[in-house]
């Protein structure tokens, strides 16, 4: 099973990306709804109405949904995407635990990204939870040490191991000066975090052309201005000397910000430009 619900940490959209990319992919079709009205506030998700001259024709409701469908392997794939509830976590958490046990799912991860001081230029790192020391031994990722509010993910985590299902968090880190626009070379870090932690297989051959293109606009930006480039530099050296053992603790690197920030908010202007 992944699990991507939307409204907690995904810097970039990276999450979602990745998810819509395995959806789009493995042929995935809705197999279950939850109850919106048990789990979802619509006083803060209003549904959508589409309003054709004045004709209210279709009101677009968020759902929580569970979608099967198969990797390239063959290998089959339960996505549980749709807005994160905003209640009745408890109940929620066991309802999900059980229909898992039902379906036979052996393994669970969810996927996240969060924005921290990296640069554009180096591979997108991956971090990792699981509350089973025997899944963290078998990931290459970076492992942190802090204390934050959790979301949903983290309630499933814990309901799947006391089950003795396999699960996981896999968070991609983006950089800080891109967190607010789509950052695809992040989604397939994910993808492929999920490939070295499950074994399923998802080629997103869109997404890879993506970071490519991407990475030559925000390099063609950075050219024309030193200060941004040289925070690009400052990044690289950190990234470069810290041989994997970067902790997220009290926010990462310390570094001046205000650069990144102009830089990102050029960058919004840019790519709005470029269409």
């Amino acid at each position: 099973m992944v699990v991507m619900l939307s409204g907690w940490i995904d810097a970039g959209g990276a999450a979602y990306a990745a998810v819509e990319a395995i959806e789009n992919e493995s042929g995935a079709t809705p197999i279950a709804y939850l109850d919106d009205d048990l789990f979802i506030d619509f006083r803060a998700r209003r549904p959508t109405m589409e309003l054709r001259e004045g004709l209210n024709s279709v009101l677009n409701w968020e759902r929580i949904t569970l979608a099967a469908g198969h990797d390239q392997t063959g290998r089959d794939i339960v996505l549980l995407t749709g807005p994160e509830p905003d209640m009745a976590w408890h109940r929620f958490t066991r309802t999900i635990g059980e229909l898992a046990a039902e379906l036979g799912i052996r393994q669970m991860a969810h996927l996240g990204a969060y924005p921290f001081a990296t640069p554009h230029s180096r591979p997108a790192r991956l971090s990792v939870s699981s509350p089973s020391q025997d899944v963290l031994s078998k990931v290459h990722f970076l492992r942190s040490s802090i204390d934050v509010p959790a979301g949903v993910a983290a309630s499933l985590e814990q309901d799947f191991h006391e089950r003795g299902i396999p699960s996981l968090g896999i968070w991609a880190q983006v950089p800080h000066y891109v967190s607010a626009m789509a950052y695809p070379a992040a989604s397939m870090a994910l993808l492929e975090g999920l490939r070295e932690a499950t074994g399923i297989v998802i080629d997103a051959a869109q997404l890879r052309s993506d970071v490519i293109a991407q990475s030559l606009r925000i390099d063609s930006l950075i050219a024309g201005n030193q200060d941004h480039a040289k925070m690009i530099e400052q990044l690289e050296q950190l990234y470069d000397s810290s041989d994997n053992e970067v902790s997220v603790e009290n926010g990462g690197p310390l570094l001046e910000m205000r650069s990144g920030d102009e830089l990102a908010a050029e960058l919004e202007e840019y790519l709005r430009d470029q269409g």
